[in-house]
């Protein structure tokens, strides 16, 4: 998912980018990056690891310039640690530029090919982050007469970008004699959000992925990005903006208010806390028509992004709400670490059962999503360890059955629980006696109902539609096989809960 920022101050960029990025760290934990610009040069420094780990005090007194983009790296493939795909990227022309980016290309591989033989420019890397660097370059060298840049010249590079990119991208750029550029792919996929600060020398601008970064560092929200739009502050601090797609749709990714993003953001208008709330009263509103047996004696969240909706399904099923787990905070996020044993590992050295709050209980485990179903598997088995009489649990998203390719590490349908099994299949499997899933349905509701103007949503993961196109059979069987392969392989004739997918071929 990664985590992104850019900033035009008035003053020394330099802290506002580190904190900025300790704020977004929960994106991604595997890498970060800062660059800055001054007197015509840019400054960089990233590297594997957390952002506290990466940068020490040397590095930031380098990262001079009140001027810059920064980057916290979430490995969409789950790979293994690789500092030489840490972000910002840098190519030095047309222009000079350097650029970070939240998403993923699905057509990474086809642009590759196309910009060696056609466009003539190499890259050095696996990742699809510099392959849009690439396509952002040659699309300014293409429109630019005389290698002069202006706001004209970068909306047309943008507009060009468009049409040859799909997949979800949202993005911060650093042009050389210019300023910052951030834009966001047609769909809106990848959030992106505006903030500005008025000081005494002038007004500030800020773009980062979520607004909890503006609030953090005292900048007011201006607005989102919209898709396909591109916004453009020099290093003057003059801001303008425009439309750069020929079609647009708004639909966010609706996982990001399921888990990715902090409660305490607002992403398209939409508070991503109360969305979490909303999400429990459905829940509670499901149990109470399709469960109404159950003898539940408290609800207990597992932490951290599933308490607001712990909460509310407690309140609206007048339940004891209950605190039975001591997360550890540090120990990394368990989605985000490769590697099954790693996680299962990661679960008991980050979660402790406190005993006292299931003994001789029934209790219900609310989480925010099931996806590999291991850390499920092995809280269960915590929570009956502490003396649980009967151990439920309730998902306030529906069941991940699908892929995703736009950011979340979920691309193997082998490691997804629910991927081939029946909700009954998968309670046996992860050791519950009831098993609970919101329905999709009402995880839209629940978002519509805090902000009703957004009507889209991209949830491929829970239903297989892929809503910018060309993603097909073949591309998702090419994205397990450089994975090791598929546990399960596609089949053409499956069972329709295997291969049921929506799949949209073109725009």
């Amino acid at each position: 998912m990664c985590g992104i920022i850019g900033v035009v101050a008035t003053t020394a960029v330099n802290q506002l980018l580190y904190d900025g990025l300790q704020v977004l760290q929960h994106r991604g934990q595997d890498a970060a990056g800062i660059a800055t610009a001054e007197s015509g040069r840019f400054h960089m420094h990233k590297g594997s690891g957390l952002v506290r780990d990466v940068f020490r005090t040397r590095n930031m007194r380098s990262l001079t310039g009140n001027w810059g983009i920064g980057h916290c790296r979430y490995p969409t493939a789950g790979s293994a640690d690789n500092a030489a795909e840490a972000q910002p990227f840098y190519v030095n022309s047309p222009f000079g530029l350097m650029l970070a980016h939240n998403g993923n290309l699905t057509n990474a591989g086809q642009l590759k090919q196309d910009m060696f033989l056609q466009d003539l420019r190499h890259m050095n890397t696996n990742s699809d982050t510099e392959v849009l660097l690439n396509v952002l370059a040659h699309e300014l060298q293409a429109a630019s007469t005389k290698y002069q840049v202006d706001a004209e010249i970068i909306f047309k590079a943008v507009a060009g970008l468009h049409r040859r990119v799909h997949g979800a991208y949202a993005v911060v750029a650093m042009i050389a004699g210019y300023g910052l550029l951030a834009f966001r792919d047609p769909y809106g996929i990848r959030p992106l959000i505006i903030g500005r600060n008025e000081t005494e020398e002038g007004a500030e601008y800020m773009v980062a992925s979520e607004s909890v970064a503006l609030d953090t560092l005292g900048f007011k929200i201006l607005r989102d990005v919209a898709p396909g739009e591109a916004v453009l502050i020099d290093t003057r601090g003059n801001f303008v903006s425009r439309q750069c797609a020929e079609r647009t749709m708004h639909a966010p990714c609706i996982f990001e208010f399921v888990y990715l993003a902090r409660p305490d953001s607002l992403i398209d208008g939409i508070s991503v806390y109360a969305t979490r709330l909303k999400m429990g009263e459905f829940l509670a509103e499901k149990i109470k028509h399709t469960m109404p047996h159950l003898e539940i004696d408290t609800v207990v969240p597992i932490p951290d992004s599933s308490r607001p909706s712990a909460m509310e399904l407690a309140k609206r099923l007048n339940l004891p709400y209950r605190e039975g787990f001591v997360k550890n905070r540090y120990i990394g996020r368990t989605f985000i670490m490769p590697g099954q044993m790693q996680r299962r590992k990661s679960v008991r050295q980050k979660l402790n059962a406190i005993a006292m709050e299931f003994k001789d209980k029934n209790v219900l485990l609310v989480d925010d999503s099931i996806v590999r179903g291991t850390t499920s598997r092995e809280i269960v088995m915590m929570a009956r360890e502490a003396g649980a009489r009967h151990v439920y649990f309730a998902s306030a998203a529906p069941p991940v059955r699908f892929p995703n390719v736009y950011g979340i590490d979920m691309p193997t349908r082998g490691e997804l629980i629910a991927s081939d099994r029946s909700d009954e299949e998968i309670r046996r499997e992860i050791g519950a006696d009831a098993l609970i899933y919101q329905d999709l349905h009402d995880l839209k509701a629940a978002i519509r109902a805090v902000n009703p103007a957004i009507s889209n949503f991209e949830a491929s993961c829970f239903d297989g539609h892929y809503i910018t196109g060309y993603v097909t059979v073949e591309y998702l069987s090419s994205v397990e096989s450089t994975r090791g392969g598929p546990a399960r392989p596609f089949d053409e004739e499956g069972d329709g809960t295997q291969l049921d997918l929506n799949l949209v071929t073109s725009e």
